[in-house]
C-alpha cells in the first residue's frame, strides 16, 4: 500500500476515472477521490472489506465513491477507466490482468503491487500477452509496485 499511495501521490487525478481494485479500507481510492478524481469505483470480493469501505468512505466525506463487492466479475458494470489501481497479490493479479486490460481505455494506466521483486517478470510476460506495456516499477523491503500502459 505505501508503494501504490507513493506512485498515486505523483500524479495528477483531476477528472480521471480510476478502479480501485482490491480496495480493502480503500484507503486509494479516497486519496484518488481527494486529489480530484472523477468517477472513483473500489471493489473488494471480502465482505468485511466492503463494509469497511462503506464506513470509511462516509467518515472521509467522499460519499460520491462507487462501492462494489465482488471480483473482477464486477469490472464491466462499471465502464472503462483511465487508471486501475490493484493492490492484490501476485496469483490473483494474473489471473485478473486480462480484465483489467479490458476496462482501460485506450493509453490508460495500471499500477498493480502486493507481489515481490521476483514476480516481476512473470507480471510483466502477463501484460504483454495483454498489450499492457510494463514502464517502470517502484521497490521497497522486496516488494514491488508496477507501473503499465495500454498500448
Amino acid at each position: 500500500t505505501f508503494l501504490m499511495i507513493s506512485e498515486m501521490l505523483k500524479l495528477d487525478l483531476t477528472g480521471k476515472e480510476l478502479l480501485d481494485m482490491g480496495c480493502g479500507t480503500a484507503v486509494l481510492a479516497i486519496l484518488a477521490r481527494m486529489k480530484g478524481a472523477g468517477r472513483v469505483v473500489a471493489i473488494d470480493i471480502d465482505e468485511w472489506a466492503y463494509n469497511n469501505v462503506l464506513e470509511n468512505i462516509r467518515l472521509n466525506n467522499t460519499n460520491d465513491i462507487q462501492v462494489a463487492l465482488g471480483g473482477a466479475e464486477q469490472i464491466p458494470a462499471f465502464g472503462k477507466f483511465d487508471i486501475v489501481f490493484a493492490n492484490i497479490n501476485r496469483n490473483i493479479l494474473l489471473n485478473d490482468i486480462r480484465h483489467y486490460n479490458e476496462c482501460m481505455k485506450p493509453g490508460a494506466f495500471l499500477y498493480m503491487s502486493g507481489f515481490y521483486v521476483d514476480d516481476i517478470a512473470a507480471i510483466e510476460e502477463e501484460c504483454k500477452r495483454n498489450g499492457l506495456a510494463l514502464l517502470s516499477h517502484t521497490e521497497k523491503n522486496n516488494w514491488v509496485a508496477v507501473k503499465v500502459q495500454k498500448q
